[in-house]
């Protein structure tokens, strides 16, 4: 039987397998050899491997989580047990910011002074680590003394987003003080976390809050509240006031910004803050705080770090890092960098001697500021912004302004170039000529000293400074498209658009923003922002880089007609022997401010750009005349021109000369429409079509040629372009032997009175 049944199931597997699947009650078994019933289902014993391999992977896991926290529980012990708590004394005097030349060996200065004075907190009344407390740390009194959420966030943050923030208590920050910032990395959090920490768990708070006041900066060198309370008040701190308390603990977070003497309307708030918190957490009655009065400071007075010209250069050196938000003001003056400047020390130290020359019956409310630029690169290479710091805070370079005058012309005729008028076009140079200035408002304009000069071109007016051949200009370009081509080139200061009087410089400048804009015309139509600071490290790695963000704004064949007809300039107009003196080529344009108030100079080889600027301020700010002096005429407007000359005489003496870029003219004459100028009219014998225009590169015009040029018989605007009528120009001074030829236009061999006479009107809008 069982023989029967193994070969039925055997034979019938089929049958059977089908039988057994479709009855819900089948029983899947076998029969044994003993015809016993055998289940299918796996031994218990027999363990799937899959199984076994992903419980290993759980335990490898473990065991290497286990042993990286055991790792940093151990070293964590470690640097516990190891970390000493620092004494006030010990904790190092943030390092000094050091500026040098651009040879970044050669110190120019240091930032801040370092003064500090450790006292006995018990000799101080409660209300000033009060206003501390309040300021900083509201809760310091109940808390813990560590903030790991707030110092996890300011990881995260310095390292993301490159910002600088530190601990929030009061505990915390004393440690990252010991460490002097060095808690933007991983390694340095972790330094300033087992510091704080143990502080905390060593010390009462008593303790840590003196230790807090006496190593903390408070800005003017001081660090501690008694340095601060000599700096701000001339007192000891035990003698502090609960107002003069309150203001040192308001300006804790940015004391060199928010000093009252800074920042008068932020101390106050800041000051306002405190009181009102002492006042609520029981640290003032409310009498007191009522009582309560923002105190006065002391004076200011800057280190002897700041003496002379050194003071202008730390000075602006720090303006522009903080205003590119790569350093803030205190970070500067605490943290230990090496600030390397484009300034090179010969040229700076050229430009301080003669900016600071007095020539006889030279005035002495007279300023003078200077800045000689790169312009390839927009590094300034040297600066004259006074003669002492500590005596004259107002940087005349890049500070105090002025009105340019003339020298703004050249955007014009940039404009011009742009909408293809020739510059061999003719335009009525005569003086005075009456123009619509503004909408509906007439007036008669007048050139330099009243001097006609007949019928000129581009070239000659811009040589000659003609005011009348550029109010022409603008009436084409109008005033906003004028003041538009000036701030595309990089001027920021403001240039009225409703007046055709702009393009004669009537809007107040600095010397540095008159250079911004030049530059960009001298680097043949590339902007580059100009800047005094190349880089700055720390400890050999790279903290900052400038970055010029050069961006083409002008074509180059424009900027070379400019560039062409300024060569004129300085060959037989207004600054005739300038060229010369220097043996190469230099564009240049001189420049009279309204009313005869301000002079200016800006040259420039293909290598370096020079501007000079003189101005005679009252003592109530008002704007006097400048008057003639040592030889230099009528508003001495040769005097920014011998500046110039002086300085650059050395300045490029070992650069080899330069050509400036041939300018193609290809405008026509008249401009597109024919009505620019006198139109389509031309020089009796002018050459048809395209001129290529190249400086001469051995200049032979001497300062003793004269200004009054002979008719022009060539179309070429090559820098001895001559007017087609000789001007009627008034004597001019001879300078005395010692000084250069002043620049103004030289006087004819036989001068005779101008036709017109020049009114008071018309003197007051005169310019070079």
């Amino acid at each position: 039987m069982a023989s029967q049944t193994r070969t039925v199931r055997s034979g019938a597997a089929a049958g059977a397998r089908k039988a057994s699947s479709g009855s819900p009650n089948a029983r899947k078994t076998s029969a044994g050899p003993a015809g016993a019933r055998r289940n299918h289902r796996a031994p218990k014993n027999n363990k799937d491997p899959r199984k076994k391999h992903k419980g290993l992977w759980w335990k490898i896991l473990l065991g290497v989580v286990g042993g990286i926290l055991a790792l940093g529980i151990g070293a964590f012990a470690y640097l516990y047990a190891t970390t000493d708590i620092p004494q006030p004394e010990k904790i190092a005097l943030a390092e000094k910011t050091t500026v040098y030349y651009s040879d970044g060996t050669t110190p120019i200065g240091s930032f801040s002074e370092q003064n500090r004075e450790i006292v006995n907190c018990s000799t101080l009344p409660d209300y000033v680590g009060n206003a501390i407390v309040a300021s900083e740390d509201r809760s310091f009194w109940t808390n813990k003394g560590i903030d790991i959420t707030g110092m996890a966030r300011a990881l995260y943050n310095n390292l993301t987003k490159g910002t600088r923030q530190g601990g929030s208590t009061i505990t915390q920050q004393y440690a990252e003080r010991y460490y002097l910032g060095e808690t933007t990395s991983y390694a340095g959090k972790i330094r300033e976390a087992i510091l704080a920490m143990k502080i905390a768990n060593s010390q009462d708070k008593s303790e840590v809050l003196c230790n807090y006041m006496n190593t903390i900066y408070l800005g003017r060198g001081a660090y501690g509240i008694q340095a601060a309370a000599q700096a701000y008040f001339g007192k000891d701190a035990k003698d502090l006031t609960p107002s003069e308390a309150a203001m040192i603990a308001g300006i804790i977070p940015a004391p060199s910004t928010w000093d009252p003497a800074v920042n008068p309307q932020q101390a106050q708030k800041r000051f306002e803050r405190v009181i009102d918190i002492m006042k609520d957490d029981g640290y003032l009655t409310a009498q007191q705080a009522a009582d309560a009065k923002f105190p006065e400071v002391k004076e200011y007075v800057p280190s002897n770090d700041y003496a002379g010209p050194t003071g202008y250069i730390l000075s602006t050196v720090e303006t522009e890092l903080t205003n590119n938000k790569a350093f803030t003001k205190d970070e500067l003056e605490t943290g230990g960098y090496k600030v390397i400047t484009t300034l090179d020390k010969a040229m700076q130290d050229r430009m301080q001697q003669v900016g600071d020359e007095r020539p006889e019956g030279m005035p002495e409310t007279l300023q003078v500021g200077g800045v000689a630029v790169d312009q390839s690169s927009g590094s300034v290479r040297a600066m004259y912004a006074g003669q002492d710091y500590l005596k004259q805070q107002l940087n005349n370079a890049t500070q105090s302004t002025f009105q340019p005058g003339s020298t703004m012309k050249p955007f014009g005729l940039i404009g011009a170039a742009q909408d293809d008028v020739s510059f061999q076009t003719l335009f009525n140079g005569n003086s005075p000529e009456r123009f619509e200035t503004m909408p509906g408002t007439f007036a008669e304009v007048p050139n330099a000293l009243g001097i006609s000069w007949g019928t000129i071109n581009l070239n000659q007016a811009t040589a000659n400074s003609v005011n009348t051949v550029f109010m022409n200009v603008n009436e084409h370009l109008t005033p906003k498209r004028y003041a538009q081509i000036a701030h595309d080139a990089g001027i920021t200061g403001d240039i009225q658009e409703d007046t055709l009087y702009n393009i004669l410089g009537i809007n107040s400048l600095t010397v540095w923003d008159l250079a911004q804009g030049h530059s960009t015309i001298a680097n043949n139509g590339t902007k580059n922002t100009l800047h005094i600071v190349d880089h700055v490290t720390k400890d050999d790695k790279d903290m900052y880089k400038a970055n010029p963000e050069p961006k083409k704004v002008f074509d180059e064949n424009v900027c070379a007609l400019t560039q062409n007809a300024m060569l004129g300039t300085t060959t037989y107009g207004t600054a005739a022997g300038v060229s010369a003196q220097l043996g190469r080529p230099v564009a240049g344009k001189s420049g009279t401010a309204n009313d005869e108030t301000a002079a200016s100079f800006v040259g420039y080889t293909p290598q370096l750009m020079n501007v000079w600027a003189i101005w005679n301020p009252g003592e109530n700010g008002e704007n006097l005349v400048v008057p003639s002096f040592a030889g230099y005429g009528v508003s001495s407007t040769g005097y920014p021109a011998h500046l110039f000359a002086e300085f650059m005489s050395t300045a490029v003496a070992d650069m080899p000369v330069e050509q400036f870029p041939a300018a193609v003219d290809n405008g026509k004459i008249g401009g597109p429409d024919g009505d620019w100028g006198l139109g389509g009219s031309r020089a009796p014998t002018t050459n048809q079509g395209q001129n290529t225009i190249a400086p001469s590169a051995s200049p032979s015009e001497s300062a003793s040629q004269s200004a009054s040029p002979t008719p022009s018989t060539s179309s070429s605007a090559t820098p001895n372009d001559k007017p087609t009528t000789e001007p009627q120009q008034p004597t001019q001074p001879t300078p005395t032997p010692t000084q250069p030829q002043p620049t103004q236009p030289a006087t004819p061999a036989e001068p005779t009175e101008p036709t017109t006479q020049p009114t008071a009107e018309s003197q007051q809008q005169s310019g070079h």
